[in-house]
């Protein structure tokens, strides 16, 4: 039963800790890439127009701020560049859309409304899948950026010293090991 509980709690043992940080700088970069690029694609007259109908306080320059946001902050996640930093503005513009666009509709970001022949209907998003979007960046934030960042190799070639690696990622010096 233990040995069940410890592949429970860590299906490969032998993986340091921080690859978790891989996937997740993947799908949160490139989702933000793709939302920036979207409103890009679209015009960012469109955007601003969106976003003066919410009644927000300068549209042109907050449509281009969120654009520019999402493309370079969602790069800069990919990359593992100055996450602590960029995280910041990115979290700022998700609550801004939790609270502007998405919290009338509920928590579910899925809200299937039909089934017809012509297919599935869905209604306007929630806020869940913007949630996901903050706690992902708060736990690079908090549990760093892990490997093949680029901020690790620039530290790295300006002090010629790698960040260090604690015993715990690296399974080195640790009881049983």
């Amino acid at each position: 039963m233990e040995t069940l509980i410890a592949r429970s709690i860590r299906l490969v043992p032998s993986l340091a800790q921080c690859w978790y940080a891989i996937p997740i700088r993947l799908i949160v970069g490139f989702g933000f890439i793709q939302h920036g690029y979207a409103k890009l694609a679209r015009g960012p007259e469109s955007f601003t127009s969106i976003l003066d109908a919410l009644g927000v306080f300068d549209p042109s320059l907050l449509a281009w701020a969120t654009i520019l946001i999402e493309i370079f902050g969602g790069l800069a996640v990919v990359i593992g560049l100055f996450i602590p930093l960029v995280s910041v503005p990115m979290i700022v513009v998700l609550l801004v859309a939790i609270f502007t666009v998405h919290l009338p509709n509920g928590f579910s970001s899925i809200k299937l409304l039909s089934v017809t022949a012509g297919g599935a209907y869905f209604g306007q998003p929630g806020y869940e899948t913007d949630l996901l979007y903050v706690a992902a960046l708060i736990a690079l934030v908090l549990g760093g950026s892990g490997p093949l960042a680029l901020d690790r190799y620039l530290l790295r070639s300006r002090t010629g010293v790698l960040l260090a690696t604690p015993a715990s990622v690296t399974g080195k010096g640790l009881p049983g090991r």
